[in-house]
């Protein structure tokens, strides 16, 4: 189906190009959110005469992403979740997951503007990209733990995965060959 764009669309177009996409893709996500219409010669007239105020409205929604992003830009998340000893989550950290702990943070963010291409499945810090408009992208950091107290030694750079994290670390290793009082006991019991 050919479709005249109403707006930048990633890997697609700019606003007033005429593609071809899918059927499927057009009347499931591009005519019923504004994005496009029908190309057709009254929708191409339409569309002129409606190209300055649509590029307003386009100009006023990148502003708004803009200040959003400003203040969401860079900041660092703590998600508690539950987790086995080696990190793999029981769970998984999704882009509704996200999308939601932004709203309990006061910022508008839908899961569609959630970049993530399979959801989190490890405890860990994991960069996440966020697309508020077609020209406006950000980072944000979701820092993945077990507790609030994993949270803050990950955000300290410890790595809570590995195995003196998992297991700790013996203070006193036995070493063979050092000459410890250890070895000496047991050279005196093979002896005897």
């Amino acid at each position: 189906m050919d479709v005249i764009l109403l707006e930048r669309v990633a890997r697609l177009g700019q606003m007033g190009d005429t593609v071809r996409v899918k059927d499927g893709f057009a009347r499931n996500f591009l005519l019923p959110t504004g994005r496009a219409l029908r190309a057709s010669e009254a929708n191409r007239k339409k569309f002129e005469s409606q190209k300055s105020e649509l590029i307003a409205r386009n100009e006023q929604k990148k502003n708004e992403a803009s200040t959003v992003a400003e203040t969401l830009a860079g900041q660092s998340f703590t998600v508690v979740r539950s987790a086995g000893e080696t990190g793999q989550m029981y769970g998984s950290v999704s882009a509704r997951d996200v999308s939601d702990i932004l709203k309990e943070n006061g910022f508008k963010v839908g899961r569609n503007e959630v970049l993530l291409n399979q959801p989190i499945k490890a405890i860990g810090v994991h960069s996440v990209a966020i697309q508020l408009h077609a020209d406006v992208e950000l980072q944000i950091t979701l820092n993945i733990a077990r507790s609030h107290e994993e949270a803050e030694r990950q955000a300290r750079g410890e790595t809570l995965t590995s195995a003196e994290a998992i297991y700790g670390i013996d203070e006193d290793p036995i070493v063979p060959g050092n000459g410890g009082e250890d070895e000496d006991e047991a050279s005196d019991e093979s002896e005897a």
